[in-house]
């Protein structure tokens, strides 16, 4: 993975450069994780499941973000920067971030168009986002 981050951050850019912490890294972890579980339970609706893989989704990827340093200043950054942060490629981050606009027309214009497949797709990107994001372990110390 080459990080070219450092071009996004500055005032009206993308990023914000803000030093790594262990206890939110690990907080976004445990919340994606537990998001990414809870979509596999009996009777939820396409909704419910929909609105669980794409907040586990979020809170993963951003996790990677914080986990090499920076802060999102928009919400969608964290899937386009999957290959810089998790060296992820299109297959995923296209999928979270066509979920990304589809959940903006549904809370912001009440037309959330999903489907099984929508669903299924975004769940199985969520779950190679977890994967990798389980694997950067502990933060390197500072200095």
């Amino acid at each position: 993975m080459t990080l070219n981050l450092d071009n996004l951050v500055g005032p009206g850019k993308a990023l914000a450069s803000e030093p790594q912490d262990q206890r939110e890294f690990d907080g976004l972890v445990r919340s994606g994780l537990a998001r990414l579980q809870d979509v596999e339970l009996a009777g939820l609706s396409l909704e419910g499941r929909f609105d669980l893989a794409y907040n586990a989704s979020h809170a993963l990827c951003l996790a990677a973000l914080r986990w090499q340093g920076y802060r999102a200043n928009h919400r969608y950054i964290v899937f386009q920067l999957l290959p810089q942060t998790l060296g992820l490629g299109p297959e995923v981050w296209r999928i979270l971030a066509k979920s990304h606009d589809v959940r903006n027309l549904g809370e912001y214009e009440g037309d959330l168009n999903i489907d099984e497949r929508l669903v299924t797709d975004l769940i199985s990107a969520c779950q190679a986002v977890a994967r990798k994001v389980t694997q950067l372990g502990k933060m390197p110390e500072p200095g």
